[in-house]
């Protein structure tokens, strides 16, 4: 196609520029860039200025920080579209999830190590990889790609985002014909995949009550309830014995879901030698269409605090990932109903919202898709999985919703066998975080095109 830049020239340019990615990438990790509340600002808003500069290094035009109301700022710069040529707008985020070397690193989180191929370090896969390959992408086009490129790099992904408002209140700042979000990856490393559909999530705090206080278990137990008994029957109804979801009228999205191994599955989840996995379907259909349901805290006293007592009151938190189509308030309604019609014994029990977040399905068949799939393709020299993700990124639906004709890419350097997005020792691929850059320069070599 005329004005294609040749697979070659843009492979060697990467190889050469590949030396000072990785060590952007080492120094952005060395951020402690937690934004959830409680934790301190001052490395948050440091890496803010330091994603700053370095996509000015890099070449992207304009680079400021975007004051996002009520939230740490955002990155943003932008080409011109050259005259015809369509505008594509890449995300990623610098904010991360917490870390401490008690929680089982094998290295200090917040200090890059590089080991077995490797980048070891919290955020090297999600999401500082993002901003290093949008920023490796313009370099390779010396700051003027063949589209218009609009980077916007979000401080608050991880956490409640403010951006989400930003979306709704300002929907032409977001106007363009294709989202690149380099917030994802492939299954296993060297195995190129598209993702086009994301679970939603909601959660609630269910709480049993059943004393006005502590009382002797010795004397009462036997006749009044206590209330952690009440509430460990109450979650227990949320599944069947085979470990589906157990809870009526929650919706399962109909898709075909590609494979996806077993083997390789227990062992990126760490599941220990015999455990059984539960639910029942395809494995792909379990993480990614099928609601799942966990619970991610209880209040009750600890072991160490225990008393031979009844306990008056308990309460846990529970989150459920949601069909991609669901409609969420829906979801969660149906989830809180069902604990309050379980609750045993007469128990005083309330059901309180926390958070719904939508899924979202990917638009595929357009031109953005198409050239999105040739070059990882290309890059990786393999054909490219479609497939979904059982995560969140609420976001995703609120762009949708600002540019209902704008296409969507849904790719990245992690890889969901060795990345441990979240989890200790998170790490990312050198060669994938190559292949990914190379990939995304082809994509908007193909669009200029």
């Amino acid at each position: 196609m005329d004005g294609e830049v040749p697979f070659e020239e843009i492979q060697n340019k990467i190889r050469a520029l590949m030396p000072d990615v990785e060590e952007k990438l080492k120094r952005l990790v060395r951020y402690p860039s937690v934004a959830f509340p409680g934790y301190p600002s001052g490395p948050v808003t440091a890496i803010a200025d330091a994603t700053a500069e370095l996509f000015r290094e890099y070449g992207l035009p304009g680079v400021h920080l975007l004051e996002i109301p009520g939230g740490f700022p955002a990155v943003y710069g932008e080409c011109p579209a050259p005259p015809g040529a369509p505008t594509v707008m890449m995300y990623a985020h610098y904010d991360v999830q917490p870390a401490k070397k008690e929680d089982g690193w094998e290295t200090d989180p917040w200090t890059a190590v590089e080991k077995d191929g490797r980048i070891l370090g919290r955020g090297a896969a999600d999401d500082k990889s993002g901003i290093v390959t949008i920023a490796a992408t313009l370099a390779v086009f010396n700051g003027k790609p063949p589209v218009g490129v609009k980077v916007l790099i979000e401080g608050e992904e991880e956490t409640t985002s403010h951006l989400d408002a930003f979306v709704i209140a300002h929907p032409d700042f977001f106007r363009c014909d294709a989202f690149i979000i380099a917030d994802m990856g492939n299954l296993t490393v060297g195995d190129p995949a598209l993702t086009t559909s994301l679970r939603g999530e909601v959660s609630c705090i269910v709480e049993a009550r059943t004393l006005g206080s502590p009382v002797h278990s010795g004397t009462f137990g036997g006749a009044a309830p206590d209330a952690l008994i009440a509430l460990v029957r109450m979650l227990a109804t949320l599944h069947d014995v085979n470990g589906d979801v157990a809870v009526p009228g929650l919706r399962t999205y109909s898709h075909e879901n590609p494979d996806y191994p077993a083997d390789l599955y227990r062992e990126s989840a760490g599941l220990l030698k015999g455990v059984d996995l539960i639910g029942t379907g395809s494995l792909g259909a379990r993480l990614w269409s099928k609601p799942s349901v966990t619970v991610i805290g209880i209040d009750a006293p600890s072991i160490g605090a225990s008393a031979n007592i009844l306990i008056p009151k308990a309460a846990a938190k529970i989150s459920m990932r949601i069909a991609p189509d669901a409609d969420p308030r829906c979801e969660l309604q149906i989830l809180m109903d069902h604990l309050r019609s379980v609750a045993p014994w007469n128990v005083h029990v309330d059901v309180r919202e926390v958070s719904t977040s939508s899924g979202f399905i990917c638009p595929t068949g357009g031109p953005g898709f198409s050239a999105a799939s040739r070059a990882l393709e290309t890059a990786f020299e393999k054909p490219v999985l479609e497939k979904g993700t059982g995560g969140s990124i609420p976001l995703l639906h609120l762009l949708h919703d600002a540019v209902p004709e704008a296409e969507f890419i849904l790719w990245g350097a992690a890889d969901e066998s060795c990345s441990h997005i979240h989890g200790t020792n998170e790490s990312v691929d050198i060669i994938e975080l190559e292949r990914s850059i190379i990939a995304q320069s082809l994509f908007l070599s193909l669009m200029g095109s």
